[in-house]
């Protein structure tokens, strides 16, 4: 919790209670402001303030302050809203979207040199990476973010990433060093009187004495630095102090941990601090477990279960989507850069056309220069000749992607071929109409999530660029095969499900579907005339696997080795002559294992070949 408090350190000294007075004070400044600029600056400090309260309210006034920024080109006041984007997914818990504004933020202050902003977003990127799990990303940029610090002028945001950096990575620094550090943010906590990161500061004082053998010492001081939070009214920061104090008398005193925890717990519940109630009785659960006392577990398992419950319901009332938000942001700044990459398209092309014009003219009426001209254009093809051989491996790049898109958008453009055909047909019913016209439609959908998730990956997938959800197998396998039967009437053949349990599976629906689509269609290109590929799916202790079967051309032992292999080039036509590409099992082999599942296969050559995924529960 500590790096959320930090967030609003640099503009926040005081209580919560003059925090909403600053609030109301600066929505009375904005209807009597006039100058544009000062408007966008009111409203993105407003945003900021809001976080700890409302991230709707955040996330209101920091549209505004970026429609009206992007109108002006007012660079330092969108670059400020994107930066309270990014605090919005933060709090939300989407890592991924609050990187990517966070990042944005972190670009346009580069532009604009705004060194205090840059070290606050790289210290914002660090700590989402911490969260995530992704540690040494998250030092990398705490390392980048103290070093460039310790160089500026405005030396406050240096305090606050000393505090988050050796709180969360004590273990990285040797006692001189953190005590250095610690005193030269103390020095500037003084300097500006900036009362909340004094305290922060010695909290982590505190903690470096326990952490030293000096725990007698260090308890005290982090005692006494509660009762100065308590007295000050900072209930926020007091929370992480209790916890504190909690953790180190656990061992020593359970009572008087129990004592403290229940002490936060009451004044958690008294200022709905959720997520500190949360931590505070998941913490007295597992103390009463481990002491034997069921029954009051039990009381603080219910009390953790009605906050998730209260959350959920808070989230679902909230009225915002703010996936959907970030979806449509991102095609509007797509549609933005089309117009404006087809603006400069057509000049540009308008002004090689008047040089053209102008070379002709100028060719036709000077003749005598011919020759020289000659000269120059043999010259100009020759850096050409030299040019195009560093652009060969760009080239060669772009070529692969596209061989990606091609391969994976066979099967669902081959589905809306045959559907579209049958369409044609007069003999339909109307039902029967409506059903293909829904497959051409889901066809079509997954032409485009095709595109724009090739468009954005590297060939690498992971658990985090995942959209798992629950998925009913039997449904989904049904519908998979749906869209393939198509396909395989071409060369009469018959896609059959088999044995299936009915169960719910959590995985991403659009990446498992280019799995099975990858290997059925490697099934159909593979058997012959006629061939019966046997779809089916089973349960174990472990998780679920789903089985392709068939009775086709099956797979050499020379080539089963690289079979995974990108651009493999153990590749065979299909028994129609149709044409491989090599890609089609690296992409399902990367997919499932984002997933923590394996894809592995058995084959005797001239008898077919069983594809098997496993997906873990």
């Amino acid at each position: 919790m500590r790096a959320v408090f930090l967030f609003v350190l640099i503009l926040v000294t005081s209580s919560a209670f003059c925090q909403v007075e600053k609030i109301r004070e600066l929505q009375q400044k904005l209807a009597v402001t006039s100058d544009s600029t000062s408007y966008i600056d009111l409203l993105n400090k407003i945003s900021l303030l809001f976080y700890e309260q409302n991230a709707d309210s955040t996330l209101h006034y920091a549209l505004r302050a970026r429609e009206i920024a992007s109108g002006l080109e007012y660079e330092k006041g969108t670059a400020d809203a994107n930066n309270n984007l990014g605090i919005v997914f933060d709090i939300k818990g989407n890592n991924q979207l609050a990187l990517r504004y966070y990042n944005d933020a972190y670009n346009m202050y580069v532009s604009q040199k705004d060194s205090s902003n840059i070290v606050q977003t790289l210290m914002n990127i660090a700590m989402v990476y911490n969260v995530g799990g992704k540690h040494q990303k998250a030092l990398v940029n705490l390392d980048q973010a103290l070093s460039m610090g310790s160089m500026i002028s405005h030396d406050s945001i240096t305090a606050i990433v000393i505090y988050n950096y050796i709180s969360g990575y004590p273990e990285k620094f040797d006692h001189e060093r953190k005590s250095n550090l610690i005193r030269k943010a103390e020095k500037i906590s003084a300097k500006y009187h900036d009362v909340r990161l004094a305290i922060a500061i010695q909290q982590l004082r505190a903690d470096d004495l326990i952490a030293n053998g000096q725990r007698q010492k260090g308890v005290l001081l982090l005692d006494s630095t509660l009762q100065i939070a308590l007295q000050m009214e900072l209930n926020y920061l007091s929370m992480d102090i209790f916890i504190d104090l909690a953790d180190d008398y656990l061992k020593q005193s359970p009572q008087k941990s129990i004592d403290l925890l229940l002490q936060a717990l009451e004044m958690a519940e008294e200022k709905s601090y959720r997520t500190y109630a949360k931590e505070i009785c998941k913490k007295l659960y597992d103390i009463y477990l481990e002491k034997g006392d069921k029954a009051i577990a039990f009381i603080y398992s219910g009390k953790l279960l009605r906050l998730y419950e209260r959350q959920a319901e808070i989230d679902k009332s909230s009225g915002i989507d703010y996936i959907e938000y970030a979806v449509k942001d991102q095609e509007l700044a797509s549609q933005k850069f089309k117009a404006d990459y087809n603006r400069k398209l057509f000049w540009l092309a308008a002004a090689i056309c008047i040089l053209t014009l102008l070379g002709i003219l100028f060719v036709l009426r000077n003749s005598k220069y011919i020759k020289k001209t000659n000269q120059v254009l043999t010259t100009q093809f020759r850096q050409l000749e030299s040019t195009s051989e560093a652009l060969e491996k760009t080239n060669q790049d772009y070529a692969k992607l596209i061989k990606v898109v091609a391969h994976d958008l066979r099967n669902p453009i081959g589905a809306i071929s045959s559907l579209s055909s049958m369409l044609q047909e007069e003999s339909l019913t109307k039902e029967e109409q409506s059903q293909f016209i829904d497959l051409i439609h889901e066809s079509s959908n997954s032409c485009i999530k095709l595109i724009s998730d090739l468009l954005e990956t590297d060939f690498d997938f992971n658990e985090a660029e995942l959209q798992k959800e629950e998925i009913y197998l039997p449904t989904f396998l049904e519908h998979t095969i749906a869209l393939l039967s198509f396909r395989a009437s071409e060369k009469k053949q018959q896609l059959l499900l088999k044995a299936y349990p009915h169960i719910n599976i959590t995985a991403d629906r659009d990446k498992l579907l280019r799995v099975l689509n990858n290997l059925i269609g490697n099934a159909i290109k593979f058997s012959p005339e006629q061939g019966i590929i046997q779809i089916s799916a089973r349960k174990n202790d472990k998780g679920i696997e789903i089985v392709v079967k068939d009775n086709g051309l099956g797979i050499p032992k020379e080539s089963a080795e690289k079979l995974f292999d990108p651009f493999t080039s153990s590749k065979r036509q299909g028994t129609a002559g149709e044409r491989p590409f090599g890609l089609g099992l690296y992409i399902s082999k990367q997919i499932v294992e984002a997933h923590d599942g394996n894809l592995r296969f058995e084959s005797v050559e001239g008898e077919g070949s069983t594809f098997v995924v496993f997906l873990p529960f």
